[in-house]
């Protein structure tokens, strides 16, 4: 008979196997850094919290089948102090004999002592079976944001993906680009591209900064949110310096933006490769400046080199996207599941502050690399 249960030291092969099979679509041994990865990641990591664990199925078989990822994230709303579980991989081989191994398995992280669970990456699947267990989608929170710098480069980047032999015409696309940004005039907005001189406001500086001094902002950038992270010690630090090993992504850059005064007034977290789509992974700014912020991170990924930027939504920072030639797209859903309405409310009502750095997308599972 299948059982679930939780994770332990002596999966993590099995898992690994589990993991490189459904996600890296390969049927070769998993390299010995995801081995050690996803053990560090599961069962090692600061915060980790054995009551708040990762679960594996075992097929009647004795074989495991099946695994959600979790990691424990201490919060904080109005001050009082919440366990969450952020659900990660979601993988079940073998479907067709154990069709509802997967929903089962969700069934049983969501039945755990949690005050809340949630998820930045659940696929149109996993989507509906955490809306089938009282689970909510968030929409303002489950849109990527792109805005296109250099329309030639980014054009090109989309091919490439694709068809690798056409990035033999960068030069090219490059040079289109640096013309048809030069005829545009300071502050001229198109969905197709940004000017050469760039819209940062001139009472705003943007300061290269790295992971410890973003450790230091992200209370005083994030404390108007009633729900935000009560890291454990060591959590975010630990966090950080593995969000900035994606080299599929690229160069990581960090930046804070403050006043001449050098009041602190937002900061942004992305990763960078010539010519190519910048990742943001974060991007922070205090109530009334996020458009301010978002001017600087545009002005400062296209000084570099970028072609465009994409991130993920947050509500806080919609109403500043919508005047800037954004555009949106779905990838994937974030989801909440709360036995409490209150904390469910608090981020129906943009009052939550989740994704990126609180969330999944700072894992090296999403543009990290084992192979080497």
């Amino acid at each position: 008979m299948s059982d679930i249960r939780p994770l332990t030291i002596a999966d993590i092969p099995a898992v690994s196997g589990l993991f490189q099979k459904i996600f890296r679509n390969s049927d070769e041994p998993p390299p010995p850094a995801l081995v050690d990865y996803l053990r560090h990641l599961y069962l090692e990591a600061p915060g980790y919290d054995p009551e708040v664990a990762p679960l594996v199925h075992v097929g009647d078989s004795g074989r495991i089948s099946g695994f959600v990822g979790v990691n424990a994230l201490p919060m904080s709303y109005k001050g009082r102090r919440l366990r969450a579980a952020i659900c990660g991989s979601l993988m079940v081989e073998d479907r067709e004999n154990d069709p509802m191994a997967g929903a089962r398995l969700l069934k049983a992280f969501l039945a755990g002592p949690q005050d809340l669970s949630f998820s930045e990456t659940a696929s149109e699947v996993s989507t509906q079976m955490w809306t089938r267990l009282r689970g909510i989608i968030l929409p303002q929170y489950s849109l990527d944001w792109v805005r296109v710098l250099r329309p030639a480069s980014f054009a090109l980047d989309l091919v490439a993906r694709r068809i690798g032999p056409v990035r033999a015409l960068r030069p090219l696309a490059g040079a289109f680009d640096e013309r048809f940004r030069g005829r545009m005039g300071r502050g001229d907005l198109r969905w197709s591209g940004v000017p050469k001189e760039g819209s940062r406001p001139g009472t705003l500086q943007v300061i290269d900064i790295d992971v410890g001094s973003l450790a230091e902002l992200f209370m005083p950038l994030t404390r108007q949110f009633a729900m935000q992270p009560a890291w454990a010690d060591g959590q975010l630090e630990h966090i950080l310096r593995h969000a900035i090993e994606k080299p599929e992504f690229g160069e990581p850059l960090i930046a804070a933006v403050k006043t001449r005064t050098g009041a602190p007034v937002g900061a942004f977290f992305y990763h960078f490769k010539p010519g190519g789509t910048a990742r943001v992974l974060q991007l922070l700014a205090l109530p009334g400046q996020a458009g301010s912020v978002l001017d600087c991170l545009i002005d400062h990924a296209a000084a570099r080199g970028a072609a465009a930027l994409r991130g993920r939504t947050q509500p806080a920072l919609l109403e500043a996207m919508m005047g800037r030639r954004i555009g949106f797209v779905h990838a994937a859903s974030t989801v909440v599941h709360s036995r409490d309405e209150e904390i469910v409310d608090a981020f129906r009502n943009a009052q939550g502050f989740v994704n990126g750095l609180a969330g999944e997308h700072w894992s090296r599972l999403i543009g990290g690399s084992f192979d080497n």
